[in-house]
């Protein structure tokens, strides 16, 4: 990794981060807490699942850079960043604090980020899309006994590459793209967030959850999803200029695809009606 303090800070208006699951034995914390002390930003906002709860009922695991990471996303709330928090499914108990602020970091259900290019974004986590996936007959994309397997086997082909000397990469990730169903419920999932967002009348939709970082723009609405801290490694960052970009951050950084949401048109909404596979 980059030594923090031989770089400059890269400055951004807005950073999304989700599915980080500290509390997780395969939680790339160390990655993030390279990530989160690489930036600086006006507003932070943690789209979900910061926390994994569900997995420390089961086994209680806390590594000493999980506090880390909890640590740092506070100094920066002490320092002036905005951080918003908007809790998922494994952090849900955060829910019963909807609209206070725990510790400088204000909890909200849902938000409207409007970027230096003045376009309105839906910020949530995710799992209200469940039935869109579950139509396509996959229970749970995340937290099931195959998603297990693939961590497992992500784990060490992993830790064979270090020991050979080789870059992360996310073998789940690339497994998960070649497997049917799963890509059924991906498209479900960005076909029920899509129309949440012409619902709700906003430029796009910007969330987490199924733990597949992506752009697109479909009838001029742009889905983001920024990925995971468990596999992919991926947040998303609104540059200067209003654009979003998604970034790949482990033992290389990389950017992983843009959106110039700066002239950005939708068409006239003449059917507003959901498709057989919207929440």
């Amino acid at each position: 990794m980059t030594n923090n303090q031989q770089r400059k800070k890269q400055h951004y208006p807005a950073v999304w981060i989700s599915d980080v699951h500290l509390g997780y034995k395969d939680c790339k914390a160390d990655y993030l807490l390279d990530f989160l002390n690489s930036i600086e930003c006006d507003t932070l906002y943690l789209v979900g699942d910061i926390v994994d709860l569900w997995s420390m009922k089961r086994h209680f695991y806390w590594h000493p850079s999980h506090y880390q990471v909890l640590s740092c996303i506070q100094q920066k709330a002490l320092d002036g960043t905005r951080v918003i928090y908007i809790p998922g499914n494994h952090d849900e108990t955060f829910r019963h604090y909807i609209n206070q602020t725990l510790f400088g970091v204000e909890v909200h259900q849902q938000f409207i980020h409007t970027t230096k290019a003045n376009k309105r974004f839906l910020l949530l986590h995710g799992d209200d899309f469940d039935s869109a996936t579950r139509c396509n007959k996959l229970i749970s994309i995340a937290g099931d006994a195959g998603y297990d397997l693939l961590l497992f086997l992500n784990r060490w082909t992993n830790r064979v590459r270090k020991v050979s000397g080789c870059n992360y990469y996310s073998l789940a990730a690339w497994i998960k793209a070649r497997v049917h169903k799963a890509c059924e419920a991906f498209s479900a999932f960005e076909d029920a967030a899509i129309h949440e967002a012409k619902k709700q009348k906003v430029d796009g939709i910007i969330c987490g959850h199924i733990h597949h970082p992506k752009i697109k723009v479909v009838e001029g609405i742009v889905y983001c999803n920024d990925g995971d801290w468990v596999e992919s490694c991926t947040a998303l960052v609104e540059q200067p200029s209003g654009k979003i970009a998604l970034l790949h951050w482990s033992d290389t950084q990389k950017v992983l695809d843009t959106a110039d949401v700066t002239s950005l048109v939708k068409p006239i909404q003449t059917d507003t009606k959901p498709n057989k596979s919207a929440a």
